[in-house]
């Protein structure tokens, strides 16, 4: 009868060690994977187009920028953001902003006074924004052809950060059809 603790802890030890084993596979899987992004559908500015970003999901990378017309940096940085969305539309980029906390009448001010390029729609609720984690404008997030959402830049970086992230991710990613 002694043999049988002796037995119980031998066992026990092993069960601890899978345990542990199967704990550190997990984590390593998971650090691999960049978070899923939430999906959306979204009508533009121009009352004439929508997006559904799930249609978009193995075809294109999307660029979301989360701004308003109050945000001096974004005022600042629409300039560079439209350069970006013309140097990368024909590499199978997609950049979209949502002017989020806005009016209409003041996200068609700062278009005008911008000169803006790009598609924007309008999240005055942060319906959207949420979904991706918004902490204040300016905000980038950068979702890959899978869905998945590899960058997230706060502030006023992202204008010099983008175009590094997106031709990292066009030299992994396969053409777009």
């Amino acid at each position: 009868m002694a043999a049988t603790p002796h037995l119980c802890g031998y066992y026990s030890g092993v069960a601890a060690r899978l345990l542990a084993l199967a704990l550190m596979l997990a984590l390593a899987v998971s650090a691999h994977a960049a978070p899923a992004a939430p999906g959306f559908k979204v009508h533009l500015l121009d009352g004439k187009t929508s997006i559904d970003s799930r249609d978009l999901i193995g075809k294109r990378i999307l660029v979301l920028r989360f701004q308003a017309s109050y945000c001096k940096p974004c005022a600042k940085e629409s300039p560079g953001l439209g350069r970006l969305f013309d140097r990368y539309k024909t590499r199978g980029v997609e950049v979209l902003a949502f002017h989020v906390q806005d009016t209409v009448a003041d996200t068609r001010a700062f278009v005008r006074a911008n000169k803006v390029t790009y598609p924007i729609a309008l999240d005055p609720k942060l319906s959207i924004g949420n979904s991706f984690g918004f902490k204040g404008t300016p905000y980038t997030v950068v979702i890959d052809q899978k869905g998945e959402m590899v960058a997230q830049i706060k502030g006023e970086s992202a204008i010099t950060r983008l175009p590094r992230i997106l031709d990292e991710i066009l030299k992994k990613e396969p053409k777009p059809a």
